[in-house]
Parts: C-alpha cells; sequence; structure tokens
C-alpha cells in the first residue's frame, strides 16, 4: 500500500501529517503508489546536510532499475536527460559554469525593468474586471515570459511549455494526466532539437560584428563548438530544463505566496504598509509553504547514516523541504507566517551544489508579482465560491487555480 502522504487529502494540507512523522523519526521509508521505496528526510538540519553530501547522488545512473519502474525513465532512456540536475561533478561543474553565466548579478539587476514591466501589463490586462485567478493570469505568464525572453524561444509556444512543463513533474501514478514525462520530455527534445538547428544557422550567417548580446540559448550553441564544454545531447537537455525550471517555481513561488497572503490579512496589511519587507516576505513564502515540498530523488552510492538511520547504498532518498521548513528545533513558531521574519536559510532553492542557479530572477518576480497587486489592487481577497485545486506532484508544490475578487480598478 501506498503511504499516507500520498493521500488526496495530505496534498491540500500535508503540515499536519509532516509534523508527525518528523516528531516520529528523523528519517523514514516509504512507499510510493509505484511500489518504489524511498527514504524521506523530515528535520531541517539532516534535510541540509543531506542536499549538500556527495554520497547522494542526483546521477541516475546509479538506480535505473528502481526508476524504470517508477515510469520516470523508459527502457533505454539512460543519459537522455543529461543536463546539471541529473549529474554529479566534474560534468555538473562544468554544465553549471555555462549556465551561471547568464545570471550575473549584473544581468539580473539589468532585467527588472523588463520584469516590472511584463508584470504591469499582466496586471492592466485583468484589473477592470474586479475577479481574476492569478495562476494563469499572473503566476504562470510573468516567469515563463521571461525565461522565453532570456533563452531566445517564442512566447507564443508557452501554451505547449505550459503542458510539457506540467506533464514532466506530474507522477507516472496520476490518472488522467495529458501524457507521461518521457513523453513530455520527447516532445521538449524534439522542439529544442528543431530550434537549436535554426539557431545555428542564424548564427552561420550572422554579421560578425554584431555587438547584439546572445541570448542564453544562442550562448550554449556557441558552447559546442568548443571542445570539452558541451555536447549536443547536453544542450538539447540543458535547454530544457532551463525552460521547465525557470518558470515551474515561481509560479509556486506566486501562487501559494498570495494564497498564503490571503489567508493571513494582517501580513498582507502589513506588506501593504510597509513595501520595503517585500525581500523578508519572499523568503518567508520560500519557507512556510514553498514552491518544492520534495527534492528530486537522490540515490546513496554508499551506506550513508543519517539521524542514526543507516540507509543502505543503492537506496532511493528524497528530502522533505516542506517538513524541515516547519521544524520547530530550527525555526519559531514555524506554523505562523511572519513577512518580517527574512530568513535566507530555507531550502528552498535547494542547497549545496544544485542550489537553484535561477534563484535571484525568481526572486526579483515574486517580490514584483505580489508588490504589483498589493499595490493595485489593495482590497484584493480570495474568492471562497470557487475551490482551491492543487497540483498533483509530489516534488513540486503548487495551486492550479487562484480565484480571487477585488474592486475594479483602471490601468495606471
Amino acid at each position: 500500500m501506498p503511504h499516507e502522504l500520498y493521500a488526496p487529502e495530505n496534498r491540500t494540507d500535508p503540515y499536519p501529517l509532516y509534523a508527525r512523522l518528523r516528531a516520529e523519526a528523523a528519517v523514514h521509508l516509504i512507499r510510493d503508489p509505484n511500489g518504489i521505496e524511498h527514504y524521506l528526510i523530515t528535520r531541517y538540519e539532516d534535510a541540509r546536510a543531506a542536499l549538500a553530501d556527495p554520497r547522494l547522488s542526483r546521477d541516475p545512473k546509479h538506480a535505473w532499475e528502481a526508476l524504470r519502474r517508477s515510469g520516470l525513465y523508459p527502457e533505454g532512456g539512460e543519459g537522455s536527460e543529461p543536463h546539471m540536475l541529473n549529474s554529479d561533478p566534474p560534468d555538473h561543474t562544468r554544465l553549471r559554469r555555462l549556465v551561471a553565466k547568464a545570471f550575473t548579478p549584473r544581468r539580473v539587476e539589468a532585467m527588472q525593468p523588463r520584469i516590472q514591466q511584463i508584470t504591469d501589463e499582466l496586471v492592466d490586462a485583468f484589473a477592470p474586471a474586479g475577479t481574476a485567478d492569478l495562476i494563469p493570469a499572473l503566476a504562470f505568464p510573468l516567469p515563463i515570459t521571461v525565461i522565453c525572453e532570456l533563452l531566445g524561444v517564442p512566447v507564443a509556444d508557452r501554451a505547449d511549455f505550459r503542458l510539457w512543463s506540467t506533464a514532466a513533474v506530474t507522477p507516472t501514478y496520476v490518472e488522467g494526466s495529458a501524457m507521461t514525462p518521457p513523453e513530455a520530455n520527447r516532445r521538449l527534445r524534439e522542439y529544442f532539437t528543431a530550434l537549436v538547428a535554426e539557431r545555428r544557422r542564424a548564427l552561420r550567417t550572422a554579421d560578425d560584428d554584431t555587438e547584439a548580446q546572445p541570448d542564453l540559448l544562442s550562448a550554449l550553441v556557441v558552447a559546442t563548438t568548443e571542445e570539452g564544454r558541451l555536447t549536443e545531447q547536453e544542450l538539447i537537455s540543458t535547454a530544457g530544463l532551463l525552460l521547465v525550471a525557470g518558470h515551474e517555481t515561481t509560479v509556486n513561488l506566486i501562487g501559494n505566496g498570495m494564497l498564503a497572503l490571503l489567508r493571513n490579512r494582517d501580513q498582507l496589511r502589513l506588506l501593504q504598509r510597509r513595501p520595503e519587507l517585500l525581500p523578508q516576505a519572499v523568503e518567508e513564502f520560500l519557507r512556510y509553504d514553498g514552491p518544492v515540498e520534495r527534492a528530486m530523488l537522490r540515490v546513496a552510492t554508499e551506506d550513508v547514516e543519517i539521524g542514526g538511520v543507516v540507509i543502505p547504498a543503492g537506496s532511493l532518498v528524497t528530502v522533505g523541504m516542506a517538513a524541515a521548513h516547519r521544524d520547530p528545533g530550527r525555526y519559531p513558531a514555524p506554523d505562523r507566517l511572519d513577512v518580517t521574519r527574512g530568513d535566507r536559510t530555507h531550502l528552498g532553492f535547494g542547497h549545496g551544489i544544485h542550489f537553484c542557479v535561477g534563484a535571484p530572477v525568481s526572486r526579483m518576480e515574486g517580490r514584483a508579482a505580489v508588490g504589483t497587486l498589493l499595490r493595485r489592487v489593495p482590497d484584493v481577497v480570495l474568492d471562497e465560491s470557487v475551490p482551491l485545486r492543487w497540483r498533483p506532484t509530489g516534488v513540486l508544490r503548487g495551486l492550479e487555480t487562484l480565484p480571487v475578487r477585488f474592486t475594479p480598478v483602471g490601468a495606471p
């Protein structure tokens, strides 16, 4: 039988169950609906250490048999997604170094005006109506537009990207999915294979004297021509990863953060009175009900002792971010939203070598979305006549819908 963690009611609010599991033990062996067993880490200090432990590998080659049975990887799919999230050093170091050049502090800061412009345009579109579903109206289109422009990918294709990325992170045991994760990843590979070929042709015919800043995809294409830097397969896989990871967590950050504020009106009003608290508020959103519920699977490459439990070599391991973030041993009053807390030691963007390279952009998008909403539609409330729906994924935690009401307002 699957562990109770996978029961539908725990999708809506998993925190009481995580509290019980955390109190009982630091590590639990649980079974998912596919019959795959993995060790779940529940306490903050253990979780943080595990995320940085080189003995817990992100390279799926260490557990092909179990991963095939999970449905995440098809038969013969070894190495089909050779990007930095599925690799260990030295490959991870090489791949991350190439991508990190697009997220230097200077380049991120230069993105702020465009992020605010996109946010304003999206709010302009629904503010006169007095009602909105904030997920399709703001939380999704803002980060997907930003990452598409950064990559140099047509924003017009974002409906396809949403379908593929949703399917890619939806567990195979969820019924009614539009497509399986392997199929979604195949679609992404086909898309970027064609786009890379097009970009390569354009680069060959480009004026060598141009001073325009190349988009990230073009920069990665150039990297494939330099020996030892990036293979064609790594290029395709990395482009797909950046597209999916570049918006999925931010969608949830904005949605979950706004829901937390709408349910804690004192904190919403405090943030309206003191907008300078927005940076601290975003950190609290990442902790209180963060976009990542459980980190992606890792594999123990040798016996590893965590919290007094020996995890045998070859075992699958997940880090329970949601459980760790409500650990009273680390956070005072962990079940209370406090926008003044401003604690950046949370694990919302990971920890260690796999810390999210796009975290500064995500934070900027979160500040822009929440700050603009509270300023432009100050009396926004949750529309409780429409039920909330949570996305059926055990890795990410995010809403499918977030209906709100407010006094209609015109464009500024």
